[in-house]
């Protein structure tokens, strides 16, 4: 997980262009958008990550930093 990345995501790209992007990568489908990362599961991670944070952003209206510690106290939840 790269958080300049999903800040990259978040401050170039809408909602509707994120979650195009990740069926798009889910269907095998070429990318139309830059996402950086290494390989198709990187690049998932900061797709999902970035939808992640614009919808918490939205919802509470959070900024960039506050959402992306949300994410990451959720994968951390994941892992233990």
């Amino acid at each position: 997980m790269n958080v300049a990345a999903i800040k990259q995501l978040v401050d170039f790209y809408d909602m509707d262009t994120l979650v195009k992007a990740e069926q798009d990568l889910l269907n095998e489908t070429p990318l139309y958008i830059d996402v950086p990362g290494a390989d198709d599961g990187e690049k998932l991670t900061h797709i999902l990550a970035a939808i992640f944070c614009k919808r918490e952003m939205e919802k509470d209206n959070l900024n960039i930093n506050q959402a992306l510690r949300l994410y990451s106290q959720r994968v951390r939840g994941s892992l233990d």
